[in-house]
């Protein structure tokens, strides 16, 4: 279920902040988003792969804690990001 380097670029392209960005919690956020939609459609086809579900539970976890993080840290990154992505914050 990994993403291909086109499928990173385009969803981290409005987030990183600069050329070789991989580390900021801005592109590790987009970048489980991203990986938690596609496991989502793939969950929604196959219902009984519950390897796969804990995959996505954990990255649902990680995601949160990065969330926090990002927002104890740097509330406008944070609220830019929530819109950014679509997500609830």
């Amino acid at each position: 279920m990994a993403l291909n380097a086109k499928q990173k670029a385009k969803a981290t392209k409005e987030v990183v902040r600069h050329e070789k960005d991989t580390g900021s919690p801005e592109y590790q956020i987009a970048l489980f988003s991203e990986q938690i939609k596609k496991l989502t459609s793939h969950l929604k086809k196959n219902a009984k792969d519950f390897h796969s579900r804990r995959g996505l539970l954990k990255m649902v976890s990680k995601r949160k804690k990065l969330m926090g993080y990002l927002q104890k840290t740097n509330e406008k990154a944070y609220k830019t990001l929530i819109k950014k992505l679509d997500l609830k914050g």
